[in-house]
């Protein structure tokens, strides 16, 4: 390190003369050039340029200027990843929505579909988002902003039951007769957040955030993936009736290198004429610049 210190005060050093004297003619002290400052702690006592190059270290001091990051108005973060937990709030009236068509029963055996039949597997109903980019407006010297994007939401719900979902023409749902190691509903929205962000201290990389809004989400693609020892993999894909746009209130929360983020749908899952009431919900964490 010496030598790379050395090499630095040998280029500089040949200058001084030109850097000693400021415009009213007084001595100074320090030159500073780039990110550089190299301060003159005492005058050679022999007056010999070789020794200034022996005795850089007792003669000068070589510092680095910190220059404090330039805050652009407009800033953009690419492909952000979320990992989660899915859920879904249950309001439905089972009693009511029996009686419509879009509970069926195939065989008297496997009863009627009611509440059970939709119990999730909690631990393995996941939530898993690719934001391909988010951007911050300055709005108010930073500490307000506005975030918005553009990304894929997918939710796997994964079912302890025996729910199946069918379009034979008109979707429908009914207990299975067997028994599935696995029994999953996926749907994947594209979505554009937008929220407001609160910064208090945008000056510090890793300080404490919040972010609150809305998203809206056009439903790409759902299916009904079963796993079975009597079908094997069974996948069903098609219009299950459940509700194209989702419009949902999201949040995220910032501590430190730490962000959480959260989804709560306002519409529901399914459309209103199979009379279920179900409100899709997920949390987890972000991985994001900021």
């Amino acid at each position: 390190m010496k030598y790379v210190v050395s090499l630095v005060a040998a280029l500089f050093v040949t200058g001084w003369g030109m850097a000693q004297t400021d415009s009213t003619g007084r001595s100074s002290d320090t030159i500073k050039v780039g990110n550089f400052i190299i301060i003159k702690k005492k005058k050679s006592g022999s007056g010999d340029e070789e020794s200034v190059w022996k005795n850089w270290d007792k003669d000068f001091e070589i510092r680095t200027e910190h220059r404090s990051h330039r805050r652009t108005n407009i800033s953009t973060n690419w492909f952000i990843f979320d990992l989660g937990f899915a859920n879904f709030r249950d309001q439905t009236d089972y009693t009511a929505a029996q009686s419509g068509g879009y509970f069926r029963v195939l065989r008297p055996a496997d009863g009627q579909v009611n509440a059970n039949s939709f119990h999730l597997n909690n631990l393995k109903s996941s939530n898993v988002n690719i934001w391909f980019f988010m951007q911050k407006l300055n709005m108010v010297k930073h500490v307000v902003n506005l975030k918005y994007g553009l990304g894929l939401e997918m939710y796997n719900f994964r079912y302890d039951s025996r729910i199946s979902y069918r379009k034979d023409p008109v979707p429908y749902v009914y207990n299975d007769s067997i028994s599935f190691s696995k029994n999953k509903l996926y749907v994947g929205y594209l979505t554009v957040p937008l929220m407001v962000n609160i910064n208090p201290a945008p000056d510090r990389k890793r300080s404490f955030s919040f972010s609150a809004g809305v998203s809206a989400g056009y439903m790409l693609s759902n299916r009904n993936k079963q796993v079975s020892a009597e079908r094997g993999k069974q996948k069903n894909n098609g219009d299950f009736s459940l509700e194209p746009w989702r419009l949902a209130a999201v949040a995220e929360l910032g501590l430190g290198p730490v962000r959480l983020y959260g989804s709560y749908s306002i519409n529901r899952l399914h459309k209103e004429g199979t009379r279920l009431e179900q409100y899709p919900y997920a949390v987890g964490i972000r991985f994001s610049n900021w």
